[in-house]
């Protein structure tokens, strides 16, 4: 085999992973806040980088978050990022904690298509930190229903 043949090969290999990697990160969403895996491991606790980095869910009603009506504001557990309004949080009765509406410029969404069905998942805008799900049938005025993981929330009393 000639020396050439090998280096030519190599070569090859080399472009088309470079090439397959460009394309898949290509989907990725970009995001201000960033870690490595070794970082989040370290500052979650096992559910939450569960829900949080793997977009898991937690248990229904095992959140204290679901049953706290106290004024204040929910941010992002990743963060910090002010993501939800106590003004915008209702009983649902689904054993998550629930709201109507996001604060601004907080949440960005995307489709869901995992377990047969299409949903649309919420993540935190700067960290892409997983929240949970939007649904369509919530209460006025927006008829939304912000149901989110309460591990992937802090809350901080007004």
């Amino acid at each position: 085999m000639k020396r050439r043949t090998v280096i030519f090969g190599a070569l090859s290999t080399l472009a088309l992973t470079q090439a397959l990697r460009a394309a898949s990160d290509a989907g990725e969403e970009v995001f201000e806040i960033t870690r490595s895996d070794q970082e989040w491991r370290a500052m979650l606790s096992e559910m939450e980088y569960h829900v949080m980095r793997r977009e898991g869910t937690e248990r229904a009603f095992t959140s204290p978050l679901d049953k706290n009506y106290a004024d204040g504001m929910y941010h992002c557990r990743g963060c910090d990022l002010p993501l939800y309004s106590s003004e915008h949080k209702y009983n649902s009765g689904t054993g998550w904690p629930s709201f109507w509406q996001a604060q601004k410029n907080a949440v960005a969404t995307k489709e869901d298509r995992k377990f047969f069905m299409v949903r649309t998942e919420c993540h935190c805008r700067r960290c892409g930190s997983h929240l949970g799900h939007v649904f369509d049938d919530g209460p006025q005025p927006t008829g939304k229903r912000h149901c989110i993981n309460g591990v992937s929330l802090v809350f901080k009393a007004a």
